[in-house]
């Protein structure tokens, strides 16, 4: 069989070395050079897309947008049906059905590790992947058991194409996200809504039902459902079932699971993440309320998310580096009832900063330290909103750290939570969090 893959990344290298065996001749296409096996052939440059009807199966990574191979071969309408992905092929040939999956816009990554904590405590054989950081080919050399349970963080870019779902569907809250790869906020919608397509009755979803997209994913799937709910500070939960917040506890149905004392976890958008991985995991770990509390009286989550580094002259310096929309940054900053310093901006996601703007100016907020190409549109929604204090990061890490710490005064946050992506300043959200923690433990 002749097979394409498409990328050379992380889930690229996993698809080689899943296909490339004796029965299949590979090649591998990228935009850029690449360094392959001497047995594998591949196609680089500007051009690696086009002729693609040439292969039986094509494999796309997460990244790239199915309507660039599209694009790519116009004569070739139905290239579609021969593209599948590593997401596809891991659902096809997993061992275990046990298969959870977490899609999201924010909390993604927290909720599937709170998932994975819980069922490990009641003693079960779990396996932790996806967008989270292992592709899912690769968890298949952790010799994975039919009666084992594996967890998915899965993005848009993954479930655009899925043909499969899990057994358990959570869908978090939903806000728009990536409109720079999707082609629009429905196209987005849709791609989260392919997790839950291919359900069946004997199945579960988890949902957020105060958030009108989770709740538009959630119906399209014939299976049972579990909502789970945390209200606006000082108001009542639009529903007494399924997983809520309620007077600093967590209930499910009328039965008082913990108390918001029982969680390390920090912000009340964390409290989503608990009520949800709650939901996804009542009947697995046997209702046992018990465990919950242990577990999450421990589980301070991962890291680059309200992570802290390091608190010097009484000012705490906070990395959320991992969040990378205006929504991420307004629960982060909403998070700590101190004052203050607040480092946004970076790479453009085409996402609005009305809403950023409005929280920042009502938020206890003593300065933003505004960062890359988006900082000039911060500041216009800044200003539209009535704040003032606005102050250049500079194009450093130094320089962005050394203005923050000017800024702060004894009791404050100096939070990275820029609301962006990173690129141009820095590499990545990880190289974004490395440089920061790295110029924070050196202050004096």
């Amino acid at each position: 069989m002749r097979v394409a893959i498409l990328g050379y990344g992380t889930e690229g290298q996993a698809a080689l070395e899943h296909w490339n065996t004796a029965e299949n001749h590979v090649t591998v296409c990228d935009q850029n050079e690449i360094t392959l096996p001497e047995d594998v052939a591949s196609k680089t440059g500007p051009d690696y897309l086009q002729d693609l009807h040439a292969f039986d199966v094509i494999v796309r990574s997460p990244g790239l947008y199915p309507g660039d191979i599209t694009a790519a071969n116009p004569d070739q309408p139905h290239i579609l049906d021969k593209v599948t992905s590593v997401t596809n092929e891991f659902f096809k040939v997993c061992p275990s059905k046990n298969i959870i999956g977490v899609t999201g816009t924010k909390g993604k990554g927290t909720t599937s590790s709170l998932i994975s904590a819980l069922l490990e405590a009641a003693g079960k054989t779990v396996h932790l992947g996806g967008n989270i950081g292992v592709a899912p080919l690769e968890m298949l050399k952790n010799g994975i058991k039919p009666t084992d349970w594996v967890i998915l963080e899965m993005s848009s870019f993954q479930l655009i194409d899925l043909q499969h779902s899990p057994k358990i569907g959570v869908c978090l809250m939903i806000a728009p996200e990536h409109l720079n790869w999707h082609a629009e906020m429905e196209e987005y919608v849709n791609a989260k809504s392919q997790m839950f397509a291919h359900q069946t009755i004997h199945d579960l979803v988890v949902y957020n039902r105060v958030n009108a997209y989770s709740t538009e994913i959630a119906s399209v799937s014939p299976a049972p459902k579990i909502t789970y709910e945390v209200p606006s500070p000082d108001a009542e939960p639009l529903e007494t079932k399924g997983v809520y917040y309620k007077d600093d506890s967590i209930y499910v149905d009328s039965l008082v699971v913990c108390k918001t004392s029982d969680i390390a976890l920090l912000g009340r958008h964390n409290l989503e993440n608990v009520c949800a991985a709650i939901a996804a995991s009542w009947q697995l770990i046997g209702q046992d309320t018990d465990l919950i509390k242990k577990v999450l009286h421990t589980f301070k989550g991962l890291p680059h998310r309200l992570e802290l580094v390091r608190t010097l002259k009484d000012v705490s310096y906070y990395d959320d580096s991992f969040g990378t929309t205006p929504e991420t940054a307004i629960v982060a900053i909403q998070a700590f009832e101190q004052p203050k310093v607040v480092i946004l901006g970076g790479s453009s996601k085409e996402a609005s900063f009305e809403n950023l703007a409005q929280i920042v100016a009502s938020h206890n907020v003593r300065a933003a330290v505004l960062i890359g190409d988006t900082a000039p549109d911060i500041e216009k929604a800044l200003r539209a909103a009535g704040y003032e204090n606005i102050v250049a990061g500079g194009e450093t890490m130094a320089s962005i750290v050394t203005t923050a710490q000017a800024q702060a005064k004894a009791g404050d946050i100096v939070l990275l939570s820029t609301g962006c992506a990173s690129f141009g300043l820095f590499e990545n959200y990880k190289d974004r969090a490395k440089q920061f923690q790295a110029v924070v433990k050196a202050l004096k």
